[in-house]
């Protein structure tokens, strides 16, 4: 399944299937004090707070948030949790504070010096109380108005020399290169952590953006990273201290022998990046389902691994090209989100804009992955969007206890899960909907029984290959036993070799997965498809992720009630 092409709605229009995720958001946004217990991060209350946000860089040259040419500072924010979001991560280079060739800059001095002409005249039309303020003045009106609509703020260390990031001999990416002195770095750590003490909605500094490049090292990990958080919490003990890992983020396999060694507790989390471009060669070359499974294994390995070890890990950037057309990306979507949503994790797409004001010397350049379109205005992808917004609502953890636990059926390349419409008493179907109206399933490996929670004489059945899945009473029959089949762990099918035709029984030796109808809302069951061998194949619609909740389901009639009476007293065989 693919993203549709990026469509023109009406300006505000795209704003009204996002309210209850505002909604969602704002509860969490009132309680901007974190710490964490053991992998979640909690408030105050020692209640969980998912971290849903969205990257917003002002590392580059400029060293302004991007977008205020194009829109009021006020404007971006209130979008920003319109959308859902209920944290930024900042971006920041060291010089900002620590070189007065560039913090003593005010923000017209600095586009002035980049020849930025046109951009200026935006901030100036736009923000016309931005464009006189020095810089890091700047960044403090980009934070307040963040914390004026409710959203959070971590501030991420991107990089010393502003700039975009990130090369292997940039020098930016280890402790000793070219523009990354530690003693400098740590003195950028501590003023930036006592400039925004005050600031309520910040409550998180990530030390450094993909440490990289031929000097990286992990003793000097170790030594560096641990003085940067030591420093961090001295000036700012209220905000959660973000340690990244080596190889541009992508490795916390260190940390399995040698744990972190802080003065302090209860403030330290980890992050990690995922991009389908990291694993390039596999996705392109390699079976989907086989290569999600060795690729998601890989970043679990290299630093999800964290969670089980009591610490908190954040996805702080993970994306795709919003134009759809990456074949790379649309199959490495489903199978991040598939992990995103299982594991309930903390994370920050990228990214927020639709273009910078200055880019590897490209004036006005477009970002693919941004949210945002080149006028800052609407969504680049509504389609995008949506699956994303999937992801904010937390799932479980502490005080996330409404019910029971319960399995939600949930479909990652559309961001849906499965819902029962109930047209009738005797007319019920099985449609791909949000995922805070989703049923309450309850999966028994060891039975392969796929059953409602609240009405266990009903369990998912399959009809036949091309027809729709069904809920009844039958369930100890071979069209009610569900199986993960494929290594991604994401095909749920049962297996009908003796009713499918002899095509079914070659594209999938029997087994007949759950998929989504040619209508894009139902579910059915079809063959199961691109299971291994063939890389050409693109598998992602037949992709379900049986995910655990605690969250509280919407209230719905009793099912068992409104079966015909020989059915609720129907004794269910064994098979």
């Amino acid at each position: 399944m693919r993203l549709s092409p990026p469509s023109p709605p009406a300006a505000s229009a795209w704003l009204v299937p996002v309210v209850l995720a505002v909604l969602a958001a704002c509860h969490q946004a009132a309680a901007p004090t974190l710490s964490t217990a053991s992998r979640w991060v909690v408030d105050a209350s020692g209640s969980r707070v998912k971290l849903a946000c969205v990257n917003w860089p002002s590392h580059l040259e400029p060293m302004l948030a991007e977008g205020l040419g194009q829109r009021p500072v006020g404007a971006i924010a209130a979008d920003v949790a319109a959308m859902g979001f209920n944290c930024v991560r900042l971006t920041w280079p060291t010089f900002l504070v620590t070189n007065a060739s560039y913090g003593n800059l005010t923000v017209a001095q600095s586009f002035q010096r980049l020849n930025l002409t046109e951009s200026l005249a935006g901030v100036r039309a736009n923000n016309p109380g931005v464009a006189d303020l020095k810089l890091i003045d700047a960044l403090k009106a980009v934070v307040n108005s963040l914390g004026e609509h409710g959203v959070m703020v971590i501030l991420d260390n991107h990089l010393s020399k502003p700039g975009w990031c990130c090369s292997n001999t940039d020098g930016n990416g280890f402790f000793g290169d070219a523009f990354f002195d530690p003693d400098v770095w740590v003195d950028g750590l501590t003023r930036m952590a006592t400039t925004f003490a005050a600031a309520p909605n910040v409550v998180g500094m990530s030390l450094r953006n993909e440490l990289r490049g031929p000097r990286q090292n992990a003793n000097d990990w170790y030594k560096y990273m641990q003085r940067g958080a030591e420093a961090v919490h001295a000036a700012n003990p209220r905000v959660l201290v973000i340690l990244s890992g080596l190889s541009f983020d992508n490795d916390l396999a260190f940390l399995s022998s040698r744990p972190v060694n802080l003065s302090f507790a209860g403030k330290a989390a980890f992050e990690v990046h995922w991009y389908s471009f990291s694993n390039s060669q596999e996705w392109s070359s390699g079976n989907a389902n086989q290569a999600c499974a060795r690729v998601s294994a890989g970043v679990t390995r290299r630093a999800l691994y964290l969670l089980d070890r009591g610490w908190p890990v954040i996805l702080s950037e993970f994306g795709v090209d919003n134009r759809g057309a990456n074949a790379n990306d649309n199959r490495y979507y489903g199978c991040a989100a598939a992990v995103v949503a299982d594991l309930d994790l903390d994370w920050a797409l990228w990214a927020l804009q639709g273009s910078y004001y200055l880019r590897e010397g490209v004036r006005d350049h477009d970002e693919a992955y941004g949210v945002l379109d080149g006028s800052w205005s609407k969504p680049r992808n509504a389609t995008a969007l949506r699956r994303v917004q999937a992801l904010q609502r937390p799932l479980r953890g502490p005080g996330l206890a409404e019910a029971p636990p319960y399995t939600a059926l949930f479909h990652p390349v559309t961001g849906m899960c499965a819902v029962v419409r109930r047209r009738s008493p005797a007319a019920q179907t099985l449609e791909l909907g949000p995922c805070d109206e989703t049923e309450a399933w309850e999966y028994s490996a060891q039975d392969q029984s796929l059953a409602l929670r609240d009405s266990s004489q009903l369990c998912l059945r399959a009809e036949g290959a091309g027809r729709p899945a069904s809920l009844g009473a039958s369930c100890g029959d071979a069209m009610a036993r569900w199986r993960l089949v494929s290594d991604s762990k994401l095909h749920v099918a049962v297996n009908a070799t003796a009713a499918a035709s002899s095509s079914a029984s070659a594209a999938g030796g029997g087994a007949l997965c759950l998929d989504v109808g040619a209508d894009g809302r139902s579910v059915v069951t079809n063959p199961c498809r691109c299971l291994s061998a063939d890389n050409s194949c693109d598998p992602e619609s037949q992709w379900f992720k049986l995910v655990n909740s605690t969250r509280s389901v919407a209230a719905n009639p009793n099912l068992l009630a409104q079966l015909p009476l020989k059915l609720k007293n129907w004794k269910i065989r064994s098979f």
